[in-house]
C-alpha cells in the first residue's frame, strides 16, 4: 500500500525474558540504547500487533518492545491463579530490569492498556508515559458479546492456515484486512498432528477476562499522574455493538485526568492498530515528553 511505502523498516530483535511470573518472549525495534518504550498488546494478541507502528515509531531516538503475555503467542504458559493485570505489570517492570532501565514509556492497547495503568498504581515514578490504545472505563454494552465471541478460535484446531485465516477474516472484525493482520494470525499458530492450533491459551484469557470484574473501571485513573495520550477508535468494534470507550466514557476521563491528551482515530477497536494517524499521534506524543 502507498501509505507503508516510505517506511524505513528496523529490523527486530526476539529475546526472551525470565520475568516473576513466567518466561516472556519480546520484540525489539529501534536502537537498544535509545529511551524504552514497553508495548502491550490486548487479551489475545501478541507482539505482531504493534508491528505497523513499531515500522513508524522506533528508531535511534526510541526503542518499542512488544510483549507476548504469558499465555499468549511465544511466551510461557503458566499454571491456573498466575494471571491477572497485576502479575502482568510485574512481569513487565521485569522486563524492563532486564533490558536495563529504571523508567519508561509504556503503551497498552485493549486490555493491555489496562495492564499499563495497574502498572501505574503498584510503581508510577518509573512510568515515563502512558499511552492507551481504545480502553478507558466501561464499554458499551454489546462490546462483551463481540468480544466472546472472537475468542472461540482459541484452543480449537483448524484443518489448515488457511482455514483458520478465513475464519477470522469472516468473523468481519477487521474491515481492512492487509499484511500485517496477516503475521499477526499466523504468528499464533503452531502446527499439530491434524492441522494447526492457536499458541495462546483459551485458560489464561480466561482468567484474565475474569480479573476485569474485580477492577473499578473508574478508580484507576487516579495513578495516571505520568504524561498520558488516550486514542480512542471512533468506529463501533463491531456495527450496532458499540464502542470500547463511547462518548461518555471519553468525556468523564477527560475531567478525570485534564493533563492527558485524547485524540481519535478513524478505526474501529482492532483496525485503529494499523492506521497511520495511530503512529504518527503516538510518536510525537512520546517524544514531546520531557527526558
Amino acid at each position: 500500500m502507498a501509505a507503508y511505502a516510505s517506511v524505513v523498516v528496523w529490523a527486530f530483535e526476539d529475546v526472551d525474558v525470565v520475568a516473576r511470573w513466567g518466561r516472556l518472549r519480546a520484540r525489539r525495534w529501534g536502537a537498544c540504547a535509545a529511551p524504552l518504550v514497553v508495548c502491550v498488546p490486548g487479551l489475545a494478541g501478541n507482539v505482531e500487533n504493534f508491528a505497523f507502528l513499531a515500522e513508524r515509531v522506533a528508531g535511534d531516538d526510541l526503542q518499542l518492545v512488544a510483549v507476548d503475555l504469558r499465555g499468549r503467542g511465544h511466551s510461557e504458559t503458566t499454571p491456573q491463579g498466575t494471571y491477572g493485570w497485576e502479575r502482568h505489570a510485574e512481569d513487565l517492570f521485569a522486563l524492563a530490569d532486564s533490558l536495563g532501565f529504571d523508567r519508561f514509556g509504556f503503551v497498552g492497547q485493549s486490555m493491555g492498556a489496562s495492564v499499563a495503568m495497574k502498572a501505574a498504581e503498584l510503581r508510577a515514578a518509573r512510568l515515563e508515559a502512558v499511552v492507551l490504545i481504545d480502553v478507558a472505563g466501561r464499554v458499551d454494552p454489546g462490546v462483551g458479546t463481540v468480544i466472546g465471541g472472537s475468542l472461540a478460535r482459541l484452543g480449537r484446531s483448524f484443518e489448515s492456515t488457511d482455514q483458520y485465516l478465513s475464519e477470522v477474516r469472516a468473523s468481519g472484525l477487521i474491515d481492512s484486512w492487509n499484511s500485517y493482520w496477516e503475521r499477526a494470525y499466523r504468528y499464533d499458530l503452531v502446527t499439530t498432528d491434524g492441522g494447526v492450533r492457536t499458541c495462546t491459551s483459551a485458560d489464561a484469557v480466561a482468567e484474565d477476562r475474569a480479573y476485569t470484574a474485580t477492577q473499578d473501571p473508574h478508580d484507576r485513573w487516579s495513578y495516571l499522574t505520568m504524561p498520558t495520550l488516550l486514542v480512542r477508535a471512533t468506529r463501533e468494534i463491531a456495527p450496532g455493538a458499540g464502542h470500547v470507550v463511547p462518548i461518555a466514557e471519553r468525556e468523564r476521563f477527560r475531567g478525570a485526568v485534564p493533563h492527558a491528551e485524547v485524540v481519535e482515530v478513524d478505526g474501529n477497536h482492532l483496525t485503529v492498530n494499523t492506521h497511520p494517524d495511530l503512529a504518527a499521534a503516538v510518536r510525537g506524543f512520546l517524544l514531546d515528553v520531557p527526558a
